[in-house]
């Protein structure tokens, strides 16, 4: 809580307000105790529970490199997630290159700039690491994925994806 005073010579007024924390974001290395709160964020994204999934992906990022992936936290609750690392030798591409893998914010905690605010983080870690290019792949489908990496300056890259179906 804090105390303002407005003053001027006919009289003087204070009153007290409280500053408003539900804005406070926190940026910060992702640890297995977020694990249940990145599986609740994709179930109200994707609408399927998958703790597997997130356990098995969370662990392996935190083994790899501990303060490379992210979350956001706001008052206290993680509300996004962005998981990734850097890796040389990849595709035949020799550089080390910070790959951005998984991500998600919670649909209701959007309008906050929390998925750019994440990945400048992930992407300092990356310059951190030595990386001097950041990578990653998106689905067709997925045109607002798509949309939020082509905003935060991501451009197609010459390499084409293929597959072989059925094995």
């Amino acid at each position: 809580m804090i105390r303002v005073t407005a003053s001027s010579p006919a009289h003087v007024t204070s009153f007290l307000y409280t500053r408003r924390v539900s804005d406070a974001v926190r940026i910060r290395a992702m640890t297995e105790l977020d694990i249940e709160s990145i599986t609740q964020i994709d179930e109200r994204v994707t609408g399927t529970y998958r703790p597997e999934v997130w356990e098995d992906r969370a662990a392996y990022y935190i083994r790899r490199d501990p303060d490379s992936s992210q979350v956001a936290e706001v008052d206290g609750t993680v509300v996004g997630f962005m998981m990734g690392e850097v890796r040389g030798g990849e595709f035949g591409m020799n550089e080390p290159t910070g790959w951005v893998e998984f991500f998600g914010v919670d649909p209701s905690a959007r309008g906050r700039s929390l998925g750019r605010r994440l990945l400048e983080a992930l992407l300092a870690h990356f310059r951190e690491r030595g990386a001097q290019v950041a990578r990653t792949m998106v689905q067709e489908k997925d045109a607002e994925i798509a949309g939020f990496l082509s905003a935060m300056g991501f451009k197609p890259a010459k390499v084409v994806p293929l597959e072989r179906r059925p094995l």
